[in-house]
């Protein structure tokens, strides 16, 4: 079984109102999940190395026993460059959240390169919250977005100004989707909600991590 390729951003700053990263659940409770099913996982991130954490809440036991475990965080501190991988080594795709991913992700050409031969070449894709971030720079061999017509679930409009942050980020991650052809499929704020679209999975929030985590898995394991 080739691995579940779970790529975390590199960018730890929201332009100056204060430090952001990959959110600690998003990538967490998606894992235990995969690791539960017997399903191997790599790291990546932008620009390799240790990326810079958020939602660093340890009272999240799923967050407490993973970041506790010295494995998970030397693997962490280790992850591969995306621009150095080998798409054909995946199964699957998966970009975590987190604000710093609505900064990095759509302007590294490795997410699109990455991406789209992990989705022509048969395989998965997901994305949790700010992840689908990346989705927004992904075009496939014929030109078009990969989200245009897809039904797709990512971090509302309305959940970005409940945390007050809509005029901080370079966008508002549905508003954008939408306009490349996504099908967007909210929820009610802090909810779980996921849209799986044949090998695309992609969750509204972290409440939806753990979701997303389940519905990769199943694809994966066919």
């Amino acid at each position: 079984m080739k691995p579940i390729l779970i790529v975390m951003t590199s960018h730890g700053d929201k332009a100056g109102h204060g430090p952001t990263g990959y959110y600690l659940s998003e990538v967490t409770h998606p894992l235990a999940v995969f690791e539960a099913e017997g399903l191997p996982v790599a790291f990546a991130s932008i620009q390799g190395g240790e990326p810079p954490v958020d939602g660093f809440d340890l009272e999240d036991a799923t967050n407490a026993r993973y970041w506790n475990d010295p494995d998970f965080r030397a693997r962490i501190a280790a992850s591969v460059k995306l621009s150095e991988v080998n798409p054909a080594d995946y199964s699957a795709i998966f970009f975590a959240g987190g604000h710093g991913a609505v900064w990095d992700f759509p302007v590294t050409q490795a997410v699109n390169d990455v991406t789209r031969a992990v989705w022509e070449q048969g395989g998965v894709v997901g994305a949790v919250c700010h992840g689908p971030a990346a989705l927004t720079n992904v075009t496939l061999s014929d030109g078009q977005p990969l989200v245009a017509g897809r039904e797709v679930a990512a971090f509302t409009d309305d959940e970005e100004r409940a945390v007050g942050l809509e005029e901080v980020v370079p966008f508002l991650l549905s508003t954008r989707l939408a306009e490349l052809g996504a099908k967007m499929q909210p929820g009610p704020d802090w909810t779980e909600k996921v849209a799986v679209d044949g090998r695309l999975v992609t969750g509204q929030n972290p409440q939806s991590a753990t979701a997303v985590g389940d519905a990769i898995a199943r694809l994966v394991k066919g």
